[in-house]
């Protein structure tokens, strides 16, 4: 064993040491791998050069040392990335790049791959360049050993990036190439590792064929009779006839109640079928939302053919259990939120970025496309067009109120390129509106004048069956407190199970109709399958007051239609884009005052919020990533601390107790994570500002398990309100609501 020469090493159960995982095995293990990922986009010999190289500098004499150590005994966690005294082994590989490619700027695109294996794709000045600078001593010390030579003599790759193609260079979009060569060494990595860690772990996942099948025999057995379901059923017969058509840009632009949730995933199917895709993949701006749709897409797919992924269940601290745990999208169908997609998309870490290689070659339906975050617009609209047009891609925008993406965005000075060639699914988005509208919007005629909670209280009150969307957490807190007994608070701060078992309680109640009153932020507005005949929302974009009426007599009961009242909260939205959409709102609505609720009266409110927008890159993408990409000299580490979807810059996860998930806490205290525990955890977690994690932390009420945060003390989580964050009860303790 002493002459061999070792990758990583393991305990058995009763705590022995297991044969060590040899490092030439795990070389080319992870390059096949790597290879046979890459091949979705016709890169196998760049993929393979970088498996090949990725661990040599694990040759060197001293890493070998200090894992078996003086006294012969290894240690299990020496191989990570950042470990403590742990000598470098990432730096060999990248070194030898440069001089395989002369030191041209294809070595730098290598470099960034090999070098942040472990540690995340870095920036090249003020970390790759200067790190490979102070590191040659560990590619000299490798090349001396004789097994390593084998791996220093590979050809240099033939295949042309796709971003290369015809002779010229995309340099908006060689950032993309480098990330996707980057996940597909980094899945490799951990798959090849993970398989001598705790064994090879098959899922047999059905073929989107079969999945086919399931699909149809479920729309089968859905009832076709009504006029509104002949209404869906022409949705559909639109999609899978638009599903024939060449990959790239579609939008499905239906009014809520049209079906667009099955329908879309009809075109998906289809489309996937006749192009020969690999997966679906559903990004929703919404946790609530995805809990819902991944509900239906089990229910017609099976649980074990559709991943649920929203949560950062990012670990703060890696071992050599729960790194291999982070998600990497195998499965055929995907839900995910918007955040998960568009962060992991721009990430360094290997966590977020293990997953993209599978993005290649799918079908990306974008729901609620409206809520496509404004500030970040150019960079999220620019890896999307790279995704189309260099990585096999195709995407649906689906929305009931469709943003205004095509052509020219904005107004000079901010004004940005949008997308082209976009084919919509439905050919009179107009008519069809008319004909699902379901209600009548009562609108204030003074939007200078605002009505206090106790007003709107007492309106909400004389409805036996009402809901209420209001702009903050906490407006939403004040206005339910002044709500009789038994009414409803619907928050962000409840974890998934939590929120799903609220939303199936509230159809029952409104399906059996009984009385029932819904307090709610605009989590629930968009996409969330509830029938209430009386909704008031709070003044806001016209885009939410529509995603607001989709809740409002969804299934057409009332046949002189349900009532939708926009009223004036005592505040305003919060500053910023909020803001912005509620002025744009009360703009459109005075000069349109008698017209309808349209996809075209839609396209004015975003041509006049989107001319209003003093930016659509406040992560400055340009600057970071495009610049300097013909010398490929990328800042992929700042440009991912900067790219923060959500508002509050950074967000922590907290795994909560609530039912099930006592056991499963248990699990992961004394067994570790696992990609199936922690797959079932999501559904126990709360995403909070980083602000608001540090005070939670400071009070002792959650703990560090295995890496991630879990609630330590059971007054910190309350049934029917969720986690508790304000800062008045953390300073007081005190929990009363």
């Amino acid at each position: 064993m002493n002459n061999q020469f070792i990758a990583h090493i393991k305990k058995n159960p009763d705590n022995s040491w297991a044969e060590p995982h040899l490092l030439s095995e795990h070389l080319k293990s992870t390059a096949e791998l790597a290879g046979k990922f890459a091949s979705d986009f016709n890169n196998t010999d760049w993929a393979e050069l970088v498996g090949y190289l990725h661990d040599l500098g694990k040759y060197h004499p001293n890493w070998q040392k200090y894992l078996r150590k003086e006294t012969g005994y290894f240690v299990e966690d020496a191989h990570i990335e950042g470990y403590s005294g742990r000598p470098n082994h990432s730096s060999a590989g990248a070194l030898h790049i440069f001089e395989k490619f002369k030191n041209s700027p294809m070595a730098k695109a290598l470099a960034y791959v090999i070098a942040g294996h472990h540690s995340g794709l870095p920036d090249w000045v003020g970390h790759l360049k200067e790190r490979l600078d102070k590191e040659k001593d560990t590619l000299n010390k490798t090349l001396e050993v004789e097994e390593a030579k084998q791996f220093f003599e590979l050809p240099i790759p033939k295949s042309i990036p796709p971003t290369f193609k015809d002779s010229c260079l995309d340099k908006e979009q060689i950032h993309l190439w480098i990330r996707m060569l980057f996940s597909c060494l980094v899945d490799a990595d951990f798959l090849d590792t993970e398989s001598y860690m705790v064994g090879k772990r098959e899922v047999k996942y059905k073929s989107l064929e079969e999945l086919k099948i399931h699909f149809d025999n479920y729309m089968l057995s859905k009832s076709s009779e009504g006029e509104l379901n002949k209404r869906r059923n022409e949705i559909l017969r639109k999609c899978k006839e638009k599903a024939e058509l060449n990959p790239g840009f579609f939008s499905l632009t239906v009014p809520t109640g049209g079906g667009k949730t099955l329908s879309s995933m009809a075109f998906a199917l289809e489309h996937a079928i006749k192009y020969k895709k690999k997966r679906i993949i559903v990004a929703i701006p919404y946790t609530s939302i995805i809990e819902q749709t991944a509900e239906i897409f089990k229910s017609v797919f099976g649980d074990d053919q559709v991943v649920e992924h929203h949560s950062n269940l990012d670990p703060e601290k890696e071992n050599s259990k729960n790194r291999l745990a982070c998600e990497n999208w195998d499965a055929p169908i995907i839900v995910t939120t918007n955040v998960q997609l568009f962060e992991s998309l721009f990430g360094n870490k290997t966590s977020r970025c293990r997953k993209l290689h599978n993005i290649v070659n799918s079908v990306i339906i974008l729901d609620e496309a409206q809520m496509i975050p404004t500030h970040y617009l150019k960079p999220i609209l620019s890896i999307m067009k790279g995704l189309v047009n260099y990585f096999k891609t195709t995407i649906l925008l689906m929305s009931a109120t469709q943003p205004a993406l095509k052509g020219k965005i904005g107004s000079p000075p901010n004004l940005i390129e949008g997308l082209e060639n976009v084919v919509e699914i439905i050919d009179d988005p107009d008519t069809l509106s008319k004909d699902f509208r379901r209600v009548q919007y009562f609108v204030p005629m003074n939007f200078d004048k605002s009505e206090s909670w106790e007003v709107i209280a007492e309106k909400l009150q004389q409805h036996s069956q009402v809901l209420c969307i209001v702009n903050k957490r906490d407006d939403c807190r004040k206005l339910h407190r002044l709500m009789p007994d038994g009414t409803i608070h619907l928050s962000g701060y409840m974890c998934g199970e939590e929120r799903s078992e609220i939303i199936a309680d509230i159809k029952s109640k409104l399906s059996n109709n009984e009385p029932i009153r819904v307090i709610s932020t605009q989590l629930v507005e968009a996409g969330v399958d509830i029938d209430f005949p009386v909704v008031y929302r709070a003044l806001t974009g016209i885009d939410s007051i529509v995603q607001a009426a989709g809740r409002c007599n969804r299934e057409n009961k009332i046949k002189e239609g349900g009532k939708v009242f926009v009223f004036v909260p005592p505040e305003q939205s919060p500053l910023g884009y909020l803001r912005k959409c509620e002025d744009a709102g009360k703009a459109i609505l005075r000069n349109h005052f008698d017209s309808d609720f349209s996809p075209t009266l839609y396209t004015k409110y975003y041509e006049y919020l989107y001319s209003n927008l003093k930016s659509f890159d406040e992560v400055d993408f340009y600057s970071h990533i495009v610049r300097d990409s013909r010398d490929f000299e990328f800042q992929f580490k700042t440009f991912a601390e900067k790219f923060n979807m959500i508002d509050d810059k950074q967000q922590m996860s907290i795994i909560v107790q609530y039912k099930d998930s006592i056991k499963l806490i248990e699990q992961l205290r004394f067994g570790g994570s696992s990609k199936e525990l922690l797959r079932k955890l999501q559904r126990y977690t709360v995403n909070i500002p980083i602000y608001v994690f540090n005070k939670i932390n400071e009070t002792g009420y959650i703990e560090n398990i295995n890496g991630y945060w879990v609630q330590k003390d059971s007054n910190l989580y309350k049934t029917g309100i969720g986690l508790i964050v304000d800062e008045s009860d953390l300073i007081s303790g005190d929990f009363v609501v």
